[in-house]
């Protein structure tokens, strides 16, 4: 068994597919979501588990830039990570992304352990560079830098996951051995999921991560990328294959026959095409794919929309 195939790493790729949901959970189109859509989340959260979405994903959104337009689910992920693994039973509690040059390492590994043990092994770390530039200069973090400190972070957090008073000297700070790291996750190490390409080569993300995670792709394009990542996994000498995961941004429309326009990361389109496109990306070998629903009609009620998806596209599959 895989050192990291902890419960919520099983929920997500025991099976040959997946479905997971992107916080925040609503069809308003504003880039802060209001505190009335943010109050409905637990109880959305807990019927897309019921409707058979395996996962729940999480931002990692330090500063909200209105450039950017988007500040994820508003709320720290760790706190709100911790108030949905206590009002969820079985659902993966994923991060996308953790923005690993902001944080340190030593905060990570501890605030990552609790979840995972509070949760029951539920937790996946999805972990990123950050692609916010105001965020670096506000953190007083060298962009440039941000490769380098991937790296080295990844390398600090399996560290103190994995052994007990470790020795380190890394440009985080210094362990002597006389300090450890409590508590521990419930598996040997907790598994990370690499987005993008942090700064990294794929040769790198596949020797170290414990999946990819990229984003939205046609379908002649994605076979190409898949195959070059499972050579590529291959060619580490891991005795496993590594999970793909694609992102998905839905504009769910009402009629069910709409064709598709493309929006950013996804489409707009009727659940018809959408049942066919889940369809091919599922047999075209992708692993998992996160669902973020992106609305342009405000009117439309969030539970009818994951409902419908559920009943027309993901029982189809």
């Amino acid at each position: 068994m895989r050192p990291y195939a902890n419960e919520g790493y099983r929920r997500l790729f025991d099976d040959e597919f997946s479905v997971g949901l992107f916080f925040p959970i609503t069809t308003a189109s504003d880039p802060i979501p209001s505190f009335e859509d943010l109050e409905q989340q637990v109880e959305l959260a807990s019927a897309a588990s019921d409707l058979g979405f395996d996962a729940l994903w999480f931002r990692d959104v330090p500063l909200y830039w209105p450039r950017f337009n988007d500040a994820g689910q508003v709320y720290d992920p760790w706190v709100f990570l911790t108030h949905v693994a206590a009002n969820t039973d079985d659902v993966a509690l994923v991060t996308g992304s953790i923005i690993l040059p902001l944080r340190h390492p030593l905060h990570v590994a501890k605030a990552a352990a609790s979840v995972d043990r509070l949760s029951g092994g539920r937790l996946v770390l999805g972990v990123a560079t950050g692609d916010r530039p105001p965020e670096f200069p506000a953190f007083d973090i060298d962009e440039d830098a941000r490769g380098e400190l991937f790296r080295e972070h990844v390398d600090v957090v399996r560290t103190l996951w994995s052994e007990d008073y470790p020795e380190l000297d890394s440009s985080f700070g210094t362990l002597d051995g006389s300090l450890d790291l409590v508590p521990k996750p419930t598996t040997e190490t907790l598994p990370l999921l690499v987005t993008g390409r942090a700064r990294q080569s794929l040769e790198w993300i596949a020797d170290h991560g414990d999946g990819w995670v990229y984003y939205q792709h046609t379908l002649e394009d994605l076979e190409d990328q898949l195959a070059t990542w499972r050579e590529l996994v291959r060619e580490t000498g891991s005795e496993n294959t590594k999970p793909y995961v694609q992102v998905l941004h839905v504009d769910l429309k009402e009629d069910p026959s709409a064709e598709p326009e493309p929006i950013h990361q996804g489409y707009a389109a009727g659940s018809e095409w959408f049942r066919e496109h889940v369809r091919g990306l599922r047999d075209a070998g992708v692993d998992h794919v996160m669902i973020n629903i992106r609305q342009t009609d405000d009117d439309r009620d969030p539970r009818g929309v994951l409902e419908e998806f559920s009943d027309e596209v993901l029982a189809e599959l």
